[in-house]
């Protein structure tokens, strides 16, 4: 699951949702210059819906000429620019992403998507400390906004500080009770931190929440097994290999060290992952999970 940039297309997708297509016949009308350019610009939207449909595809490739047409046709429209933003930060395209979400920013100083399109933009080129202006911004003009904390959190946990982390992992909890990546990071903290019995709790909530949610049941999975395995408690072994065979099933990714590290998984963790997926058991299902398809998961901003 992505930690920094998710949501927004389905932001932008409902935003654009009631744009209205050109009809395809017209009674005649006096031919004006400010006529053509409102005919411009609703073409203009309904190239920015079409591209906001494929972006949710991840047909990425299509949708970017899309946007960057619909941004000359509607060069008024904030929404369409902060799509056309989205998409490049997709590509990592990440200067021109800025300068696209400036413009759309300029357009409408009060959106708080922008501001934490930008903040995303500064996380993904780990420029936390700016990132963290950027999502304070958005914050201020959308308070209570579980992805925006959750993003400040995220920020705020690779710069090293983890208390105010966890205090904004826990402000996104309390106005999205199942927000279960909030929940879920808490319990890398805590794992890190020498409190495993803690980060088990965290990680048993999100999985509660969401039972199709492959990284924490996978944390948990690993946390049980290590438990397990230093007391010599067989049935904590046992469920810890039938979680991680569950998690693998339902999202290979997580097999791979590199995909836990950039999801913010800590050495600790790592370390206890590393000997789990060598495992007989789990090597076993991650074959198997190699020759299925990768279901979508929610982003991860």
């Amino acid at each position: 699951m992505p930690k920094h940039f998710y949501l927004i297309f389905l932001v932008v997708v409902c935003s654009l949702w009631s744009v209205p297509k050109a009809a395809n016949g017209q009674a005649l009308i006096p031919h004006t210059l400010q006529l053509d350019a409102a005919k411009l610009e609703k073409q203009g939207l309904t190239l920015a819906q079409e591209a906001a449909q494929l972006a949710q595809f991840q047909q990425v490739d299509l949708a970017l000429p899309r946007a960057r047409l619909a941004a000359q046709l509607a060069p008024n429209n904030d929404k369409v620019w902060l799509l056309l933003g989205g998409l490049q930060l997709q590509t990592k395209e990440f200067d021109a992403a800025i300068a696209t979400l400036k413009k759309a920013q300029s357009l409408n100083p009060k959106n708080a998507d922008i501001v934490f399109a930008i903040g995303s933009a500064n996380f993904q080129q780990q420029k936390y400390q700016e990132a963290v202006v950027n999502y304070q911004e958005g914050l201020k003009l959308k308070p209570n906004d579980p992805e925006g904390l959750f993003n400040l959190g995220n920020a705020y946990f690779l710069l090293g500080r983890l208390p105010d982390a966890i205090a904004q992992y826990n402000q996104a909890v309390t106005y999205d009770k199942k927000f279960w990546p909030a929940i879920n990071n808490i319990g890398l903290i805590n794992y890190e931190q020498g409190d495993t019995s803690g980060a088990i709790k965290q990680w048993q909530s999100a999985v509660t929440i969401d039972k199709q949610a492959a990284e924490p049941l996978l944390a948990l999975a690993v946390a049980l097994y290590t438990k397990g395995d230093a007391s010599g408690e067989l049935r904590l072994r046992q469920q810890g290999l039938s979680l991680g065979e569950a998690a693998l099933r339902i999202d290979p990714r997580y097999g791979s060290l590199n995909f836990l590290k950039e999801n913010l998984w800590g050495e600790r963790l790592l370390s206890d992952t590393k000997k789990f997926l060598e495992l007989p058991r789990i090597q076993a299902a991650l074959q198997q999970g190699g020759n299925s398809s990768v279901p979508e998961q929610r982003p991860t901003q």
